[in-house]
């Protein structure tokens, strides 16, 4: 069996897997990460995602061994900073302010695409927020108050003094 090495929410982790184990299987299963639900195992919802190096991935569709090497941030390792108040990512207030959710279960994937996006575009307008999103499905909220979250979001990560964008 391949030994893989990462880093998972500030933690590293080295274990023995088996080959064709999925990344999201290995972060909920093997660390107990279950913030990271899965979704539809066909890459189609983004339910799963997370940031691997800063980027967004849909860890249904990354094997472990991939990942080897690599620093991953789930939603449950957002927020650990001492520097964030509260201990709540900017995103996770956003969402949570503005009503971005209803059952829950695509949370996850959009909050960590979102911060990918906000990445690449600190400052997106309101149909680059979807686009960028659009690799995510949710089926309760109407994406409305996630375009709204995002963008308050963006405008808090933007000021001065606040978390950088990738945790």
């Amino acid at each position: 069996m391949p030994r893989i090495r990462m880093e998972v929410d500030g933690a590293t982790y080295e274990d023995d897997v088996e080959p064709r184990l999925l990344l999201v299987h290995y972060l909920r299963e093997r660390l107990g990460k279950v913030g990271t639900p899965v979704g539809c195992d066909t890459s189609n919802c983004g339910a799963c995602t997370v940031l691997m190096d800063g980027m967004s991935v849909k860890s249904c569709s990354v094997l472990a061994v991939q990942a080897d090497g690599q620093d991953v941030t789930t939603v449950e390792g957002l927020g650990v900073e001492p520097s964030t108040p509260g201990g709540t990512h900017p995103m996770q207030r956003a969402f949570h302010e503005e009503h971005a959710l209803q059952c829950g279960y695509c949370t996850p994937g959009m909050i960590m695409a979102s911060l990918d996006l906000l990445r690449e575009n600190p400052d997106p307008s309101e149909d680059e927020v979807r686009e960028g999103l659009e690799g995510n499905l949710c089926r309760c909220t109407g994406y409305q108050n996630i375009v709204k979250a995002v963008r308050r979001a963006a405008s808090e990560m933007r000021e001065p003094g606040r978390q950088e964008v990738t945790p």
